[in-house]
Protein backbone atom coordinates (compact mmCIF):
# COMPACT_ATOMS: atom_id res chain seq x y z
CA UNK A 1 0.00 0.00 0.00
CA UNK A 2 2.90 2.81 0.74
CA UNK A 3 4.47 1.53 -2.35
CA UNK A 4 1.86 2.30 -4.20
CA UNK A 5 1.06 5.57 -2.59
CA UNK A 6 4.61 6.58 -3.13
CA UNK A 7 4.64 5.73 -6.85
CA UNK A 8 1.23 7.98 -7.25
CA UNK A 9 3.34 10.92 -5.31
CA UNK A 10 6.14 10.51 -7.63
CA UNK A 11 3.72 10.61 -10.98
CA UNK A 12 2.30 13.91 -9.71
CA UNK A 13 5.54 16.01 -10.45
CA UNK A 14 6.91 16.50 -13.34
CA UNK A 15 10.89 16.17 -12.12
CA UNK A 16 12.20 17.09 -15.48
CA UNK A 17 11.65 20.79 -14.75
CA UNK A 18 11.74 20.75 -10.56
CA UNK A 19 15.02 18.55 -10.17
CA UNK A 20 16.97 20.93 -12.35
CA UNK A 21 15.80 23.93 -10.31
CA UNK A 22 16.60 22.92 -7.01
CA UNK A 23 19.91 21.53 -7.67
CA UNK A 24 20.79 24.92 -9.64
CA UNK A 25 19.77 27.07 -6.66
CA UNK A 26 21.68 24.98 -4.22
CA UNK A 27 24.67 24.68 -6.39
CA UNK A 28 24.83 28.41 -6.65
CA UNK A 29 23.85 29.24 -2.58
CA UNK A 30 26.43 26.90 -1.23
CA UNK A 31 29.55 28.14 -2.53
CA UNK A 32 28.13 31.57 -2.21
CA UNK A 33 27.11 31.22 1.52
CA UNK A 34 30.60 29.61 2.41
CA UNK A 35 32.31 32.87 1.08
CA UNK A 36 29.23 35.58 1.94
CA UNK A 37 31.20 38.52 2.30
CA UNK A 38 33.17 38.07 -1.13
CA UNK A 39 30.28 36.49 -2.80
CA UNK A 40 28.20 39.85 -1.11
CA UNK A 41 30.68 42.01 -2.70
CA UNK A 42 30.74 40.69 -5.82
CA UNK A 43 26.74 39.89 -6.61
CA UNK A 44 26.14 43.98 -5.36
CA UNK A 45 29.12 44.92 -7.65
CA UNK A 46 26.96 43.79 -10.46
CA UNK A 47 23.83 45.26 -9.01
CA UNK A 48 25.47 48.41 -8.79
CA UNK A 49 26.85 48.07 -12.62
CA UNK A 50 23.41 47.12 -13.47
CA UNK A 51 21.95 49.94 -11.59
CA UNK A 52 24.16 52.63 -13.23
CA UNK A 53 23.69 51.14 -17.11
CA UNK A 54 20.46 49.83 -17.00
CA UNK A 55 18.44 52.51 -14.93
CA UNK A 56 16.55 53.25 -18.01
CA UNK A 57 15.50 50.42 -19.00
CA UNK A 58 13.61 49.15 -15.79
CA UNK A 59 11.64 52.32 -15.56
CA UNK A 60 10.49 51.98 -18.88
CA UNK A 61 9.77 48.32 -18.86
CA UNK A 62 7.47 48.79 -15.73
CA UNK A 63 5.96 51.87 -17.80
CA UNK A 64 5.33 49.96 -20.83
CA UNK A 65 3.62 46.91 -18.59
CA UNK A 66 1.03 49.57 -17.59
CA UNK A 67 0.18 50.57 -20.53
CA UNK A 68 0.17 47.44 -21.99
CA UNK A 69 -2.33 46.40 -18.87
CA UNK A 70 -4.40 49.74 -19.97
CA UNK A 71 -4.92 49.03 -23.16
CA UNK A 72 -5.58 44.94 -22.53
CA UNK A 73 -8.19 46.61 -19.73
CA UNK A 74 -9.85 48.98 -22.17
CA UNK A 75 -9.82 47.55 -25.48
CA UNK A 76 -11.87 44.73 -27.58
CA UNK A 77 -9.62 42.50 -25.67
CA UNK A 78 -11.09 43.31 -22.25
CA UNK A 79 -14.15 42.15 -22.21
CA UNK A 80 -13.05 38.71 -22.77
CA UNK A 81 -14.21 36.27 -20.27
CA UNK A 82 -11.74 33.84 -19.05
CA UNK A 83 -13.49 30.71 -19.37
CA UNK A 84 -17.13 30.14 -20.13
CA UNK A 85 -18.67 32.95 -20.67
CA UNK A 86 -22.28 31.75 -19.29
CA UNK A 87 -20.58 30.04 -15.66
CA UNK A 88 -20.33 32.57 -13.00
CA UNK A 89 -16.99 33.71 -11.43
CA UNK A 90 -15.28 31.48 -8.95
CA UNK A 91 -14.99 34.38 -6.12
CA UNK A 92 -17.21 37.54 -5.57
CA UNK A 93 -15.35 40.81 -6.32
CA UNK A 94 -14.81 41.11 -1.96
CA UNK A 95 -13.32 37.55 -2.15
CA UNK A 96 -11.31 37.95 -5.19
CA UNK A 97 -9.73 41.46 -4.44
CA UNK A 98 -9.04 39.82 -0.89
CA UNK A 99 -7.14 36.75 -2.77
CA UNK A 100 -5.01 39.55 -5.26
CA UNK A 101 -4.18 41.54 -2.05
CA UNK A 102 -2.73 38.97 0.46
CA UNK A 103 -0.48 37.70 -2.53
CA UNK A 104 0.16 41.22 -3.79
CA UNK A 105 1.59 43.10 -1.04
CA UNK A 106 1.84 40.14 1.78
CA UNK A 107 3.92 41.31 5.05
CA UNK A 108 6.01 43.14 3.56
CA UNK A 109 4.05 45.74 3.75
CA UNK A 110 3.86 45.44 7.34
CA UNK A 111 7.55 46.67 6.90
CA UNK A 112 7.90 49.03 4.42
CA UNK A 113 4.60 50.56 5.73
CA UNK A 114 6.50 51.74 8.73
CA UNK A 115 10.07 52.22 8.12
CA UNK A 116 10.39 52.36 4.48
CA UNK A 117 10.22 56.56 4.85
CA UNK A 118 13.54 56.56 6.87
CA UNK A 119 15.61 55.71 4.46
CA UNK A 120 14.86 58.55 1.72
CA UNK A 121 14.34 61.01 4.93
CA UNK A 122 17.97 60.24 5.34
CA UNK A 123 19.09 60.10 1.52
CA UNK A 124 16.54 62.23 0.26
CA UNK A 125 16.29 62.95 -3.67
CA UNK A 126 16.14 66.20 -5.58
CA UNK A 127 18.45 68.46 -3.47
CA UNK A 128 16.05 68.17 -0.43
CA UNK A 129 17.83 68.65 3.04
CA UNK A 130 18.06 64.91 4.92
CA UNK A 131 15.99 64.28 7.84
CA UNK A 132 14.12 67.55 7.43
CA UNK A 133 10.17 68.09 7.55
CA UNK A 134 10.20 67.50 3.35
CA UNK A 135 12.90 64.77 3.34
CA UNK A 136 9.99 62.72 5.37
CA UNK A 137 7.28 63.55 3.00
CA UNK A 138 8.97 62.36 0.40
CA UNK A 139 9.74 59.30 2.16
CA UNK A 140 6.31 58.00 2.79
CA UNK A 141 5.77 59.30 -0.98
CA UNK A 142 8.06 56.54 -2.21
CA UNK A 143 6.63 54.56 0.11
CA UNK A 144 3.26 54.48 -1.27
CA UNK A 145 5.19 54.85 -4.93
CA UNK A 146 6.63 51.47 -4.67
CA UNK A 147 3.11 49.87 -3.82
CA UNK A 148 1.71 51.32 -6.95
CA UNK A 149 0.85 50.74 -10.15
CA UNK A 150 4.06 49.96 -11.91
CA UNK A 151 4.49 47.09 -9.77
CA UNK A 152 1.42 45.63 -9.69
CA UNK A 153 1.33 45.82 -13.69
CA UNK A 154 4.92 44.13 -13.39
CA UNK A 155 2.83 41.44 -10.82
CA UNK A 156 -0.19 40.77 -13.51
CA UNK A 157 0.81 41.12 -16.90
CA UNK A 158 1.73 37.52 -17.87
CA UNK A 159 -1.47 36.57 -16.17
CA UNK A 160 -3.77 37.28 -19.61
CA UNK A 161 -2.07 34.58 -21.35
CA UNK A 162 -1.45 32.03 -18.47
CA UNK A 163 -5.25 32.46 -17.67
CA UNK A 164 -6.18 32.01 -21.54
CA UNK A 165 -4.62 28.84 -21.75
CA UNK A 166 -5.83 27.36 -18.71
CA UNK A 167 -9.53 28.68 -18.53
CA UNK A 168 -10.06 28.82 -22.35
CA UNK A 169 -7.97 26.72 -24.44
CA UNK A 170 -8.51 24.36 -21.36
CA UNK A 171 -4.88 23.06 -21.71
CA UNK A 172 -3.41 20.73 -19.01
CA UNK A 173 -0.41 22.02 -17.70
CA UNK A 174 -0.17 25.62 -16.24
CA UNK A 175 3.33 26.64 -17.81
CA UNK A 176 4.83 29.67 -18.97
CA UNK A 177 6.37 27.26 -21.82
CA UNK A 178 2.91 26.23 -22.98
CA UNK A 179 1.16 30.45 -23.03
CA UNK A 180 4.20 30.90 -25.43
CA UNK A 181 3.31 28.03 -27.65
CA UNK A 182 1.60 30.20 -30.07
CA UNK A 183 4.61 32.30 -30.19
CA UNK A 184 7.90 29.41 -30.13
CA UNK A 185 6.15 27.02 -31.66
CA UNK A 186 5.42 23.26 -30.70
CA UNK A 187 9.02 21.95 -31.62
CA UNK A 188 10.46 24.58 -28.90
CA UNK A 189 7.96 24.42 -26.88
CA UNK A 190 8.00 20.34 -26.09
CA UNK A 191 11.69 20.36 -26.81
CA UNK A 192 14.77 21.87 -24.66
CA UNK A 193 13.46 25.47 -24.97
CA UNK A 194 10.42 24.93 -22.91
CA UNK A 195 12.56 23.34 -20.51
CA UNK A 196 14.62 25.78 -19.92
CA UNK A 197 11.86 28.79 -19.64
CA UNK A 198 10.01 27.09 -17.00
CA UNK A 199 13.12 25.69 -14.59
CA UNK A 200 13.86 29.25 -15.04
CA UNK A 201 10.58 30.19 -13.78
CA UNK A 202 10.81 27.72 -10.88
CA UNK A 203 14.63 28.85 -9.60
CA UNK A 204 12.93 32.25 -9.71
CA UNK A 205 10.19 31.54 -7.60
CA UNK A 206 11.92 28.92 -5.03
CA UNK A 207 14.65 31.12 -4.51
CA UNK A 208 11.83 33.74 -4.21
CA UNK A 209 10.08 32.03 -1.35
CA UNK A 210 12.65 31.02 0.78
CA UNK A 211 14.15 34.71 0.83
CA UNK A 212 10.47 36.01 1.98
CA UNK A 213 10.04 33.24 4.07
CA UNK A 214 13.77 33.78 5.71
CA UNK A 215 13.47 37.71 5.37
CA UNK A 216 10.09 37.76 6.82
CA UNK A 217 11.27 36.60 9.98
CA UNK A 218 12.77 39.31 11.70
CA UNK A 219 9.32 40.92 11.15
CA UNK A 220 7.82 38.96 13.87
CA UNK A 221 11.11 37.90 16.05
CA UNK A 222 11.95 41.60 16.22
CA UNK A 223 8.53 42.31 17.91
CA UNK A 224 8.23 39.19 20.19
CA UNK A 225 11.65 40.00 21.36
CA UNK A 226 10.50 43.19 22.26
CA UNK A 227 7.48 42.30 23.93
CA UNK A 228 9.13 39.01 25.73
CA UNK A 229 11.93 40.91 26.36
CA UNK A 230 14.18 38.32 25.22
CA UNK A 231 16.79 38.06 22.63
CA UNK A 232 16.68 36.62 19.45
CA UNK A 233 18.20 33.45 18.61
CA UNK A 234 18.63 30.81 15.46
CA UNK A 235 16.30 28.36 18.07
CA UNK A 236 13.78 31.48 18.43
CA UNK A 237 13.94 32.19 14.60
CA UNK A 238 13.68 28.42 13.43
CA UNK A 239 10.30 28.47 16.07
CA UNK A 240 8.54 31.36 14.27
CA UNK A 241 9.10 29.81 10.86
CA UNK A 242 7.92 26.28 11.85
CA UNK A 243 4.97 28.09 12.95
CA UNK A 244 4.33 29.94 9.39
CA UNK A 245 5.44 26.50 7.83
CA UNK A 246 2.30 24.44 9.70
CA UNK A 247 0.11 27.60 8.69
CA UNK A 248 0.75 27.87 5.10
CA UNK A 249 1.27 24.21 4.51
CA UNK A 250 -2.28 24.00 6.30
CA UNK A 251 -3.97 26.86 4.21
CA UNK A 252 -2.39 25.03 0.95
CA UNK A 253 -3.50 21.58 1.92
CA UNK A 254 -7.13 23.01 2.33
CA UNK A 255 -6.74 24.49 -1.52
CA UNK A 256 -8.20 28.03 -2.80
CA UNK A 257 -11.79 27.85 -1.24
CA UNK A 258 -11.53 26.50 1.83
CA UNK A 259 -7.89 27.97 2.91
CA UNK A 260 -6.38 30.77 1.08
CA UNK A 261 -9.65 32.50 0.13
CA UNK A 262 -10.61 32.00 3.93
CA UNK A 263 -7.45 33.54 5.73
CA UNK A 264 -7.31 36.36 2.97
CA UNK A 265 -10.52 37.76 3.96
CA UNK A 266 -10.21 37.28 7.69
CA UNK A 267 -6.87 38.99 7.73
CA UNK A 268 -8.49 42.05 5.55
CA UNK A 269 -10.73 42.41 7.89
CA UNK A 270 -7.92 41.94 10.87
CA UNK A 271 -6.04 44.67 9.26
CA UNK A 272 -8.61 46.87 9.28
CA UNK A 273 -9.05 46.62 13.24
CA UNK A 274 -5.50 47.09 13.50
CA UNK A 275 -5.45 50.44 11.41
CA UNK A 276 -8.70 51.86 13.63
CA UNK A 277 -7.04 50.22 16.46
CA UNK A 278 -3.88 52.33 15.69
CA UNK A 279 -6.02 55.53 14.68
CA UNK A 280 -8.09 55.31 18.18
CA UNK A 281 -5.35 54.98 20.58
CA UNK A 282 -2.68 56.89 18.43
CA UNK A 283 -2.27 60.18 17.05
CA UNK A 284 -5.18 59.51 14.92
CA UNK A 285 -6.01 63.40 13.54
CA UNK A 286 -1.95 63.68 12.66
CA UNK A 287 -2.15 60.23 10.47
CA UNK A 288 -5.27 61.10 8.72
CA UNK A 289 -3.75 64.86 7.89
CA UNK A 290 -0.26 63.51 6.83
CA UNK A 291 -1.75 61.00 5.08
CA UNK A 292 -3.76 63.55 2.90
CA UNK A 293 -0.74 65.38 2.34
CA UNK A 294 1.61 62.27 1.15
CA UNK A 295 -1.59 61.23 -1.26
CA UNK A 296 -0.96 65.06 -2.41
CA UNK A 297 2.27 64.90 -2.90
CA UNK A 298 2.17 61.20 -4.75
CA UNK A 299 -0.15 62.41 -6.92
CA UNK A 300 1.63 65.89 -7.50
CA UNK A 301 5.26 64.28 -8.28
CA UNK A 302 4.27 60.51 -9.49
CA UNK A 303 6.02 61.32 -12.64
CA UNK A 304 8.79 62.73 -11.45
CA UNK A 305 8.93 59.74 -9.32
CA UNK A 306 8.10 57.01 -12.31
CA UNK A 307 11.01 58.76 -14.47
CA UNK A 308 13.54 59.17 -11.77
CA UNK A 309 17.23 58.62 -12.64
CA UNK A 310 18.61 61.14 -11.36
CA UNK A 311 20.87 61.32 -14.42
CA UNK A 312 22.68 64.70 -13.25
CA UNK A 313 24.35 63.92 -10.42
CA UNK A 314 27.12 62.09 -11.77
CA UNK A 315 29.31 61.56 -8.17
CA UNK A 316 26.33 59.97 -6.25
CA UNK A 317 23.29 57.85 -6.19
CA UNK A 318 20.52 58.48 -4.15
CA UNK A 319 18.35 55.99 -1.98
CA UNK A 320 15.66 55.84 -4.16
CA UNK A 321 17.23 55.72 -7.96
CA UNK A 322 19.06 52.45 -6.14
CA UNK A 323 16.23 51.39 -4.23
CA UNK A 324 13.30 51.74 -6.95
CA UNK A 325 15.90 49.61 -9.58
CA UNK A 326 16.32 46.74 -7.11
CA UNK A 327 12.21 46.65 -6.37
CA UNK A 328 11.48 46.36 -10.06
CA UNK A 329 14.28 43.64 -10.60
CA UNK A 330 13.22 41.82 -7.37
CA UNK A 331 9.44 42.34 -8.68
CA UNK A 332 10.00 40.70 -11.95
CA UNK A 333 11.47 37.75 -10.29
CA UNK A 334 7.96 37.38 -8.78
CA UNK A 335 5.87 38.44 -11.96
CA UNK A 336 4.95 34.96 -12.82
CA UNK A 337 4.50 33.56 -9.99
CA UNK A 338 2.02 36.06 -9.19
CA UNK A 339 0.74 36.28 -12.50
CA UNK A 340 0.32 32.38 -12.64
CA UNK A 341 -1.43 32.65 -9.29
CA UNK A 342 -3.91 35.16 -10.69
CA UNK A 343 -4.66 33.11 -13.54
CA UNK A 344 -5.61 30.27 -11.44
CA UNK A 345 -8.02 32.50 -9.23
CA UNK A 346 -9.41 34.27 -12.36
CA UNK A 347 -12.04 32.14 -14.13
CA UNK A 348 -14.89 33.50 -15.37
CA UNK A 349 -13.43 36.93 -14.62
CA UNK A 350 -13.00 39.06 -17.98
CA UNK A 351 -9.91 40.52 -18.79
CA UNK A 352 -10.32 43.96 -17.48
CA UNK A 353 -11.61 42.35 -14.18
CA UNK A 354 -8.49 40.65 -13.60
CA UNK A 355 -6.17 43.55 -14.55
CA UNK A 356 -7.70 46.74 -12.84
CA UNK A 357 -8.45 44.53 -10.11
CA UNK A 358 -4.95 43.67 -9.31
CA UNK A 359 -3.56 47.32 -10.25
CA UNK A 360 -5.96 49.23 -7.75
CA UNK A 361 -6.97 47.25 -5.02
CA UNK A 362 -3.73 46.27 -3.55
CA UNK A 363 -2.74 49.96 -4.44
CA UNK A 364 -5.62 51.48 -2.60
CA UNK A 365 -4.50 48.76 0.71
CA UNK A 366 -1.57 49.18 0.04
CA UNK A 367 -1.74 53.36 0.53
CA UNK A 368 -4.02 53.04 3.22
CA UNK A 369 -1.26 50.36 5.18
CA UNK A 370 1.62 53.04 4.28
CA UNK A 371 -0.62 55.71 5.59
CA UNK A 372 -1.16 54.85 8.58
CA UNK A 373 1.44 52.78 9.95
CA UNK A 374 3.82 55.57 8.07
CA UNK A 375 2.43 58.15 9.94
CA UNK A 376 2.44 56.67 13.18
CA UNK A 377 6.31 56.42 12.22
CA UNK A 378 6.57 59.98 11.39
CA UNK A 379 4.80 61.69 14.30
CA UNK A 380 6.75 59.72 16.71
CA UNK A 381 9.44 61.22 14.95
CA UNK A 382 8.56 64.82 14.72
CA UNK A 383 7.39 64.50 18.50
CA UNK A 384 11.02 63.10 19.18
CA UNK A 385 9.23 60.21 21.49
CA UNK A 386 11.57 57.54 19.00
CA UNK A 387 14.73 58.38 17.56
CA UNK A 388 14.12 56.07 14.07
CA UNK A 389 16.57 57.81 11.97
CA UNK A 390 19.29 57.11 14.50
CA UNK A 391 17.92 53.64 15.34
CA UNK A 392 17.91 52.64 11.55
CA UNK A 393 21.67 53.52 10.69
CA UNK A 394 23.01 51.95 13.46
CA UNK A 395 20.79 48.86 13.12
CA UNK A 396 18.43 47.58 10.50
CA UNK A 397 15.14 49.25 9.71
CA UNK A 398 12.77 46.42 10.64
CA UNK A 399 14.16 47.03 14.89
CA UNK A 400 12.96 50.28 14.97
CA UNK A 401 8.98 48.70 14.24
CA UNK A 402 8.80 47.60 18.29
CA UNK A 403 10.08 50.84 19.43
CA UNK A 404 7.33 52.74 17.81
CA UNK A 405 4.71 50.14 18.68
CA UNK A 406 5.73 50.79 21.97
CA UNK A 407 4.57 54.26 22.47
CA UNK A 408 1.23 53.56 21.56
CA UNK A 409 -1.22 53.12 24.60
CA UNK A 410 -1.55 49.18 24.59
CA UNK A 411 1.32 48.40 23.36
CA UNK A 412 1.07 44.75 24.02
CA UNK A 413 -2.05 44.41 22.34
CA UNK A 414 -1.06 46.00 19.25
CA UNK A 415 2.09 44.42 18.75
CA UNK A 416 0.27 41.29 18.88
CA UNK A 417 -1.73 42.47 16.93
CA UNK A 418 0.66 43.82 14.32
CA UNK A 419 2.36 40.29 14.86
CA UNK A 420 -0.85 38.26 13.68
CA UNK A 421 -1.33 40.04 10.52
CA UNK A 422 2.16 40.06 9.11
CA UNK A 423 2.11 36.24 10.31
CA UNK A 424 -0.90 35.95 8.10
CA UNK A 425 0.10 38.16 5.46
CA UNK A 426 3.14 35.87 5.38
CA UNK A 427 1.30 32.94 5.63
CA UNK A 428 -1.11 33.97 2.71
CA UNK A 429 1.54 34.77 0.49
CA UNK A 430 3.71 31.32 0.97
CA UNK A 431 0.58 29.10 0.75
CA UNK A 432 -0.22 30.89 -2.60
CA UNK A 433 3.19 30.30 -3.75
CA UNK A 434 3.39 26.84 -2.44
CA UNK A 435 -0.14 26.20 -4.04
CA UNK A 436 1.37 27.78 -7.64
CA UNK A 437 4.36 25.63 -7.72
CA UNK A 438 2.19 22.07 -7.07
CA UNK A 439 0.27 23.65 -9.72
CA UNK A 440 3.09 24.30 -12.66
CA UNK A 441 5.10 21.11 -11.76
CA UNK A 442 2.03 18.81 -11.54
CA UNK A 443 1.34 16.77 -14.25
CA UNK A 444 -2.59 16.45 -13.49
CA UNK A 445 -4.56 18.59 -15.65
CA UNK A 446 -4.86 21.96 -14.28
CA UNK A 447 -7.58 23.30 -16.15
CA UNK A 448 -10.27 20.50 -14.48
CA UNK A 449 -8.57 19.98 -11.33
CA UNK A 450 -6.66 21.69 -8.15
CA UNK A 451 -2.78 20.07 -7.93
CA UNK A 452 -2.39 17.51 -5.67
CA UNK A 453 -2.92 18.09 -1.79
CA UNK A 454 0.33 15.67 -1.05
CA UNK A 455 1.90 17.55 -3.64
CA UNK A 456 1.29 20.70 -1.72
CA UNK A 457 3.10 19.43 1.27
CA UNK A 458 5.91 18.25 -0.67
CA UNK A 459 6.68 22.02 -1.50
CA UNK A 460 5.63 23.93 1.35
CA UNK A 461 8.50 20.96 2.87
CA UNK A 462 11.04 21.93 0.37
CA UNK A 463 10.61 25.76 0.37
CA UNK A 464 10.65 25.15 4.32
CA UNK A 465 14.03 23.17 4.32
CA UNK A 466 15.77 25.45 1.68
CA UNK A 467 15.29 29.08 3.56
CA UNK A 468 16.74 27.26 7.24
CA UNK A 469 19.54 25.87 5.59
CA UNK A 470 20.45 29.52 4.04
CA UNK A 471 18.84 30.94 7.09
CA UNK A 472 21.53 28.52 8.91
CA UNK A 473 24.50 28.86 6.55
CA UNK A 474 24.39 32.41 5.95
CA UNK A 475 23.39 32.38 2.19
CA UNK A 476 20.33 33.83 2.23
CA UNK A 477 21.70 37.25 1.10
CA UNK A 478 23.30 36.37 -1.97
CA UNK A 479 20.09 34.71 -2.64
CA UNK A 480 18.70 38.07 -2.83
CA UNK A 481 20.84 39.92 -4.86
CA UNK A 482 20.20 36.50 -7.63
CA UNK A 483 16.97 37.04 -6.92
CA UNK A 484 17.43 40.34 -8.10
CA UNK A 485 19.42 39.95 -10.95
CA UNK A 486 16.78 36.82 -11.95
CA UNK A 487 14.23 39.63 -13.16
CA UNK A 488 16.51 40.28 -16.09
CA UNK A 489 15.20 36.79 -18.60
CA UNK A 490 12.10 37.02 -16.63
CA UNK A 491 11.53 40.65 -18.36
CA UNK A 492 12.06 39.02 -21.61
CA UNK A 493 9.20 36.30 -20.96
CA UNK A 494 7.01 38.43 -19.44
CA UNK A 495 6.53 40.56 -23.17
CA UNK A 496 6.38 37.27 -25.10
CA UNK A 497 3.04 36.19 -22.97
CA UNK A 498 2.13 39.85 -23.49
CA UNK A 499 2.04 39.16 -27.02
CA UNK A 500 1.19 35.76 -26.70
CA UNK A 501 -2.10 36.73 -25.14
CA UNK A 502 -3.01 39.28 -28.06
CA UNK A 503 -2.86 36.98 -30.58
CA UNK A 504 -4.23 33.58 -29.18
CA UNK A 505 -7.59 36.35 -28.87
CA UNK A 506 -6.82 37.66 -32.34
CA UNK A 507 -6.66 33.69 -33.33
CA UNK A 508 -9.83 33.15 -31.32
CA UNK A 509 -11.72 36.11 -32.04
CA UNK A 510 -12.24 35.90 -28.33
CA UNK A 511 -13.95 39.15 -28.53
CA UNK A 512 -16.36 38.24 -30.61
CA UNK A 513 -16.98 34.84 -29.30
CA UNK A 514 -16.18 34.58 -25.87
CA UNK A 515 -17.71 36.99 -23.88
CA UNK A 516 -20.83 37.72 -21.92
CA UNK A 517 -24.65 38.38 -23.32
Amino acid sequence: MENKTLQKNRKLIDYGIFLPALLIILIICIPFSLYESESLALLNSIFDKIVEVFSWGYIWYALILLAAGLYLSFSKYGKVVLGDPKEKPSFTMFEYASILIAMGIGSTIMRTGMVQWTQVAIDPPFGVQPESSEAVLWGNTYSMFIWSFQVFAIFVMAAPAMAYILHVKKRPLMRISEACRCILGDRFTDGIGGKVIDVLFLISILSGAAVTLGLGTPIITSNLTNLLNIEVTFGMTMIVTIIWVVLFSVSAYLGIEKGIKRLSTFNIYLAGGLAIFILTAGPGIFILDFFTDTVGHLVNHYFSLSFYTNSTDLNSTTHIQSHMIFWFAYSATWAMLHSVFAAKTSKGRTVKEMILTYLLAPTMISWVATGVLGGLGVHRFLTGEVNILQLVESNQPVNAIPNILMTLPWSEVIMILFIVVSMIFLTTTLDSTTYTIAAYTSRQNMSKYEPSRNLRIIVAAIITTLALILMQIGGLAPLEVISGLMGLPIIVIQFLTIYAAKKMMDQDKAWIYNIRG
